[in-house]
C-alpha cells in the first residue's frame, strides 16, 4: 500500500456515539438488538472499502459514570456480545476486518483465542480482536471473584492509582500472550488428513502453550487449530503512557486520541519511543487516530445537529476523543492534515448511526480519494494483508520434528 494512502476504520456503537443519538437515528432504538442492523453496518463499511470495523463491548450496562449505573433512563441501554455480532455479519461480508471487544480482565483467555480463532475461519481471515480491561467495580461484581476499587483517570500521579493501573495492564499483556500462544499451538500443517494412514492429524505439531503467571496458568493446546492469518491482529485503544507501553509490547494496531495535528505528533513519537522500550522486532505499529464524526452538508447544519444533539441530552457531548461537527470535505482536509503527522490512519465513530456512517462511505471516501489518500477497491487479501502485515511464523514450527 502506498505511503501517501491511509487506513481506515469505524468504531460502532449502538446507535451511535453521541448520548442522544437514538432520539434522531432514522432507526428503531431496537435496531441494536438485531441481526439485521449489524448486517446492514457492515455492508455500508465495506460499501466504502473501509480497512475495518470495531464492535464495542463491555462487561457492565452502559453508563456515564465510571463506577456503577447513572440511574439514566434517557440514553441508549443494553448491548449485543460483540464477537458474536462479528461472527454474524462474517458471512455475509467478503473483505472489511471484523475486530470484536472483549474484556481481559475478567474473561478467561483460553475462551478469547477460541472464539476470535473461529471468528477467522468463518471471516476466512479477515478476524482482528480488541483486548479491553475492565477498571470498574460494577464489571467486577458481575463476577464475584476480586475487588476492583474506582479509578479515576485524571489522577494517575497518585501512587496507588498508578500502581492498579499498571497491575491491570500486566494482566491484559499476560492474557494477549496467552492467545497468542494458543493461536500458535497448532502448527499449519498439523492436520494431515492422511486418509491411507489413517492419521487425521500429526501429534508432533500439536503444542502446549504452557503458560503460568501471576493471573493465568494454561496448558494447551487451543481445541481450535492455527488461524488462517496465523495471529489475527490485536488492536488497543491507548491514551497514557502504560497503555501506548501495552501496545507497543503486544499490539499490531493502537487506536490513540489527538486533539490536533500537533498532539497527534507528539503521540507518534511516544507510541515509537514505548516501541523501543518494549524491544519490539516485529512490523511498526498501525498508528490510528480516533476521532467523533458529526457529518453535514454545510457546517451550519452540522453545528445545528449537534446543538440539537446536545440539547436532547442536556449536555454538550465530550469524548475521550476529539468531535469534528463538520462537512465530509472539511473532515477530508482534516485527516490529510493529520496524516502529515505521521499517523497511519484513522478510526472514525459515527456520532449517529446509520446517518453518519452513510455520509463516511459516500461523501468522505470520495473526497479522500480525490485527494489520493484512499484506495479505489479492496486489493484482496486477509485483515493483515489489507493493513499490510506479513503472516507471522509460528513460534513453536522452529523446535518442531521436519
Amino acid at each position: 500500500m502506498p505511503d501517501s494512502t491511509l487506513h481506515l476504520a469505524v468504531a460502532l456503537d449502538g446507535l451511535g456515539w453521541h448520548p442522544a443519538a437514538w432520539r434522531l437515528s432514522p432507526a428503531e432504538p431496537t435496531a441494536p438488538l438485531t441481526a439485521r442492523w449489524w448486517l446492514d453496518l457492515a455492508a455500508e463499511a465495506e460499501r466504502g472499502t473501509l480497512d475495518l470495523l470495531t464492535i464495542e463491548d463491555g462487561l457492565a450496562v452502559q453508563s456515564s459514570r465510571p463506577d456503577g449505573p447513572d440511574g439514566r433512563t434517557d440514553q441508549l441501554r443494553g448491548r449485543l456480545d460483540a464477537v458474536q455480532i462479528a461472527a454474524r455479519i462474517a458471512p455475509s461480508t467478503r473483505h472489511v476486518g471484523l475486530v470484536p471487544t472483549t474484556s481481559v480482565t475478567h474473561t478467561e483467555p483460553f475462551h478469547v483465542s477460541t472464539a476470535v480463532a473461529t471468528l477467522d475461519y468463518v471471516s476466512g481471515g479477515r478476524a482482528g480482536w480488541r483486548p479491553r480491561v475492565s477498571a470498574t467495580p460494577a464489571e467486577a461484581r458481575h463476577f464475584g471473584r476480586r475487588d476492583v476499587p474506582p479509578i479515576d483517570l485524571r489522577r494517575l500521579d497518585d501512587p496507588a492509582t498508578a500502581r492498579l493501573v499498571e497491575e491491570l495492564f500486566a494482566e491484559a499483556a499476560d492474557a494477549v500472550e496467552v492467545v497468542r500462544r494458543l493461536w500458535d499451538s497448532w502448527q499449519d500443517d498439523a492436520v494431515i488428513r492422511d486418509v491411507a494412514t489413517g492419521r487425521f492429524v500429526d501429534r508432533e505439531r500439536l503444542h502446549y502453550a504452557d503458560f503460568t503467571g501471576r493471573w493465568f496458568a494454561v496448558k494447551g493446546p487451543s481445541i481450535v487449530p492455527r488461524p488462517p492469518q496465523g495471529q489475527p491482529p490485536v488492536a488497543a485503544l491507548a491514551h497514557v503512557p502504560v497503555a501506548y507501553a501495552f501496545a507497543a509490547a503486544q499490539a499490531d494496531i493502537v487506536f490513540v486520541t489527538p486533539s490536533d495535528a500537533d498532539h497527534a505528533a507528539a503521540i507518534v513519537a511516544e507510541v515509537r519511543a514505548a516501541e523501543t522500550a518494549a524491544g519490539r522486532t516485529g512490523p511498526p505499529l498501525r498508528i490510528l487516530a480516533d476521532l467523533v464524526v458529526l457529518l453535514d452538508e454545510t457546517p451550519t447544519l452540522a453545528r445545528r445537529r449537534r446543538d440539537r444533539l446536545d440539547g436532547l441530552d442536556g449536555a454538550e457531548h465530550v469524548s475521550d476523543a476529539a468531535v469534528f461537527t463538520g462537512t465530509p470535505t472539511l473532515l477530508a482536509d482534516l485527516l490529510a492534515d493529520w496524516r502529515r503527522s505521521g499517523v497511519d490512519g484513522f478510526r472514525l465513530r459515527p456520532a449517529v448511526l446509520p446517518d453518519d456512517l452513510t455520509t463516511i462511505a459516500r461523501a468522505l471516501v470520495p473526497a479522500l480519494r480525490d485527494r489520493a489518500l484512499f484506495r479505489t477497491r479492496y486489493p484482496g487479501g486477509t485483515l493483515r494483508d489489507l493493513l499490510g502485515l506479513a503472516r507471522p511464523a509460528n513460534r513453536f514450527a522452529a523446535a518442531s520434528p521436519a
